[in-house]
């Protein structure tokens, strides 16, 4: 494509929209539009997807085109990204958290209202309740008229509002349903309850619906509520992503640091990173070295060393060690945007049986107030019925149609359903998941924080000379103890569970990258790689040899030198739970195919597979190849469920089934 010509596609917000016909609505608008070639109206993230020539149409006759129809296309001011190029501020509610605290409000008010309004209105039927009322009939009636008026032009004037908008554009949607419907009994019900002297002998006192109006209202409210908050939850989720950089960077100035917000920095800044900072923008280290933990973003649960010419990706945590790292990737262009993004788009997929549903809604409405026209006229001149009885019998086919199943079922079920799953730390991510959740034929786990615990921990201790585990670990923790680096950590904590007591440490130097030196008790210890231990010209042949054999299975290895001997190696590894194995061992039985899919390397991912008793391991994949993975197994016919975090597992999440 060139030039002119060139294919512009946009992922912006729209407002307006409420259920599945204001989808089938846009799309129809914009699929009109010359120059228009695909759209895509996303319902759950309240975005519409659409490709066009900027030749043929500009933004703004498109954004005019879905505002004429009722709805608001938010289009960017000038010069402003259309996509997020800087972290979302987390005090700052989003859209859709705004959306539900106002829908929140709204249905409690009527609720409030509409409680009163079905229980006079039920009891009124009743002899005893005559008796005892302080308020005559028409009395009565007056008070729901004023009562049911509040909950429908406040709480529900929402749906008049919307409704008479697409109205004016010779259309209709589930709120012109519930707008014609509650109002029509409302008009009815406040005729009568104004002028009782015109109800015919015919109709009772009793025959008035401003209870049926109050209750489909709060009804609907409810169901829109639960969608809100469903929206709001997937908002968190984007939000909890982008949360992962931080707001500022420290950038090199002349030589002097200076701290600017995260969307000045531009490609070739030099930034410092200090120990516990978060990385701001994705880069390549020119100077310095650093254990940067990347378990957020890759799933490696052990901390990766970095020197110069090493990568650096944005919202990764340095643990220990300054460096000065050259920005390579900002904005947009960073891997934890490529995550969202990547998030975004997969929530805005459309499964097919929500296209079918949208074009069932389309026609839907339209349909049922025919169907309702029709049954007024039928009653009204071949069944003999009167004017006052066809329009009850109206009123009934509207309120019978009346999307209170549509609008509440769906979400109450999704509710319920989420609810369950997240307290068995279950995360699920839409209706359509949990209806393909009984044909799942393969489940795919991640290892980082899934079936392990995520944090490396001390899980051998191997004395090469006369001392005890005991003893060994006890002087590597007192050696270790003042030492930051989650290594060190470990050891301490292994030496804590065992109650082990820690001794004075006098001199410590750290090395960073390679171990560190220490005095305990008057005695010189050396804890770190086997070639920092030979640097200080120490035997470590048995310590290579011990170190070796347990690097094949997956574990990470630390060796102990005593005043110039080898004492012995510790290693460490990111834990099973103490139920995966289990868990794994009930889907097989379930004949379901397991996978455990991780950023970690092939030796440690091997090994814990073996101990779950997994035997398809996909090994050292990077978040957005995660989601490729799980798309393979997707184009073989698999149905796949995947079981990750949330975080550095986003991707692959939003693509499995």
């Amino acid at each position: 494509m060139n030039g002119s010509h060139t294919i512009q596609t946009l992922t912006l917000p729209i407002e307006g929209m409420t259920c599945a016909s204001c989808v089938a609505r846009v799309e129809k608008v914009l699929k009109r539009i010359d120059g228009v070639e695909q759209a895509a109206v996303n319902l759950a993230t309240e975005k519409v997807s659409f490709s066009f020539d900027p030749s043929k149409a500009s933004l703004e006759e498109l954004a005019s085109a879905v505002n004429e129809a009722g709805y608001t296309l938010v289009v960017p001011a000038q010069g402003q990204p259309t996509e997020r190029t800087s972290p979302l501020d987390g005090s700052i509610p989003s859209p859709q958290e705004k959306a539900f605290r106002e829908l929140k409000r709204e249905f409690i008010l009527a609720a409030t209202l509409s409680i009163p309004i079905t229980a006079i209105s039920m009891t009124m039927m009743s002899s005893w309740f005559h008796r005892w009322a302080p308020l005559t009939m028409d009395e009565l009636n007056k008070f729901l008229l004023i009562a049911t008026t509040i909950v429908l032009f406040g709480p529900g004037r929402r749906f008049f509002v919307s409704a008479w908008t697409i109205a004016k554009h010779y259309s209709a949607d589930m709120n012109t349903l519930v707008a014609v419907g509650t109002g029509t009994a409302y008009l009815y019900s406040a005729f009568l309850a104004l002028f009782p002297q015109r109800i015919p002998e015919s109709i009772s006192a009793f025959d008035l619906y401003f209870d049926t109006s109050a209750a489909i209202v709060t009804l609907i409210l409810l169901g829109r509520t639960l969608e809100a908050r469903a929206k709001s939850h997937t908002s968190d989720a984007i939000r909890k992503l982008m949360g992962l950089q931080p707001k500022t960077a420290r950038v090199l100035q002349l030589g002097v640091e200076k701290e600017v917000p995260v969307e000045r920095v531009i490609i070739g800044n030099e930034i410092v990173i200090r120990p516990g900072e978060r990385v701001p923008v994705d880069g390549v280290i020119i100077r310095g070295f650093t254990s940067l933990d990347e378990s957020m973003v890759t799933g490696e649960s052990m901390p990766i060393e970095k020197s110069e010419g090493g990568l650096v990706i944005a919202g990764t945590i340095a643990k220990n060690g300054s460096i000065v790292f050259r920005a390579t990737a900002v904005g947009a262009d960073t891997m934890i945007a490529h995550i969202v993004k990547l998030v975004e788009e997969a929530q805005g997929s459309k499964a097919p049986i929500q296209a079918l549903a949208d074009k069932i809604a389309a026609i839907f409405v339209p349909t049922v107030i025919g169907i309702g026209l029709a049954t007024f006229f039928l009653w009204l001149f071949v069944g003999d019925a009167g004017f006052v009885h066809s329009m009850v019998n109206f009123i009934a086919v509207l309120i019978i149609a009346c999307p209170c199943a549509l609008g509440l079922a769906t979400p109450t079920a999704i509710m319920v359903g989420t609810g369950l799953g997240a307290s068995r730390g279950i995360l699920i991510r839409n209706a359509e998941s949990l209806e393909r959740a009984r044909r799942i034929s393969t489940v795919v786990l991640d290892k980082t924080g899934t079936l392990t615990l995520g944090k490396p921990a001390v899980v051998d201790v191997i004395p090469l000379n006369q001392s005890t585990a005991d003893e060994l670990l006890t002087l590597a923790a007192s050696a270790e103890n003042k030492s930051e680096h989650p290594l060190a950590r470990a050891i301490v904590d292994a030496a804590e569970r065992r109650r082990l007591p820690l001794r004075e440490c006098g001199s410590f130097v750290s090395n960073t990258g390679l171990g560190i030196e220490a005095t305990v008790e008057g005695k010189r210890i050396l804890v770190g790689r086997t070639s920092f231990l030979a640097e200080h010209g120490i035997n470590t042949v048995s310590a290579d040899e011990t170190a070796a054999t347990l690097s094949m299975h997956g574990k990470s290895t630390v060796a102990l030198a005593v005043d110039g001997m080898v004492a012995g190696v510790l290693a460490l590894a990111d834990e099973l739970h103490s139920d995966s194995a289990a868990a794994v061992a009930q889907l097989k039985r379930m004949k379901i195919n397991v996978v455990m899919l991780t950023g970690d390397n092939e030796h440690t991912a091997r090994a814990i597979a073996a101990q779950a008793g997994i035997e398809n391991v996909i090994a050292g994949i990077l978040p957005n190849q995660k989601a490729a993975a799980i798309k393979r197994l997707q184009v073989e016919r698999r149905i796949v469920a995947m079981v990750g975090d949330g975080i550095n597992d986003a991707p692959a999440l939003a693509q499995a089934d």
